[in-house]
């Protein structure tokens, strides 16, 4: 068997390290995130609770005119439809903008979902390790510890054979278009590497956000699948709108990674997005 990246992203304790900073900013993006600062308090008013950043940018990664700026809004309520459609209308305003970012990414929140006991080892987890404080309080403070355990890989990415279906009719409403199939290539890619590398992460016991070292990590483990897994990690950085590569994620790749995860860790507790109403 291949011998995996030495693990990493710990503490001294065990737990996950939060990853980025403001500091680690590169210069070319700076103005981007001076914007977003100043921005997102005049769409949301009082009603918003902090926003931070997270990705390549916070990390020092980011590349000029190919990274997408991504942000995580807390509101103090759940957001409405209205909140999601100003996060949309921000997202595309920046991104005319400034031709440094490719794309932006909004996720929004309310503050008590963010809290709850259901989320803590999903969204609470995303928060405390992988977002970098820019406005209001960080709810870090509010969230344990986390360490690279299997209840911890259950929780994350343990619903992708949920997903898989609503993938298949994304990919199908689509089209065979170059540019509807970009967008949706990158997700996919970056989902699927990073749903391979939780599967193993409790074995590894580290932390990466690297694309590229996740499909390593989790190559070594499953060496059959280690091809894949690095041309999804190359797919999730410079996509190419491919319908093949995309029917290869919905019917090979995601449904034995789906299987593989629910063997190992289970499945992911089911959201009220996910359960059928009345």
């Amino acid at each position: 068997m291949p011998q995996p990246p030495r693990p990493h992203g710990l503490d001294a304790h065990g737990f996950i390290a939060r990853e980025g900073s403001l500091a680690r900013v590169p210069a070319a993006f700076r103005p981007v995130v001076a914007a977003v600062r100043e921005r997102l308090p005049e769409v949301f008013g009082a009603r918003l609770d902090g926003a931070y950043l997270y990705g390549s940018i916070p990390r020092g990664t980011a590349r000029t005119g190919r990274s997408d700026l991504d942000l995580f809004v807390v509101l103090r309520e759940e957001p409405a439809d209205a909140d999601h459609t100003a996060a949309r209308a921000l997202g595309a305003a920046l991104d005319r903008e400034f031709p440094q970012i490719d794309g932006v990414g909004t996720l929004l929140y309310g503050r008590p979902r963010l809290l709850s006991e259901r989320e803590r080892y999903d969204l609470g987890w995303f928060v405390a390790c992988l977002c970098t404080p820019l406005l209001g309080a960080d709810l870090a403070e509010h969230l344990p510890r986390y360490r690279p355990d299997s209840l911890l890989a259950r929780e994350t990415n343990g619903d992708l054979g949920r997903l898989l279906p609503r993938w298949r009719r994304r990919i199908a409403d689509a089209g065979d278009g170059e540019p509807a199939l970009r967008p949706l290539v990158r997700f996919m890619s970056r989902h699927l590497v990073r749903t391979g590398f939780t599967l193993v992460m409790p074995r590894w016991n580290g932390w990466t956000s690297e694309l590229g070292e996740m499909a390593e990590v989790c190559g070594a483990y499953y060496p059959e699948r280690a091809a894949q897994l690095r041309t999804a990690a190359r797919y999730g950085h410079e996509p190419v709108g491919d319908p093949g590569m995309l029917r290869t994620y919905v019917d090979d790749l995601g449904p034995w990674l789906a299987a593989e995860y629910a063997r190992v860790h289970g499945v992911k507790a089911p959201r009220p997005q996910d359960e059928p109403a009345g």
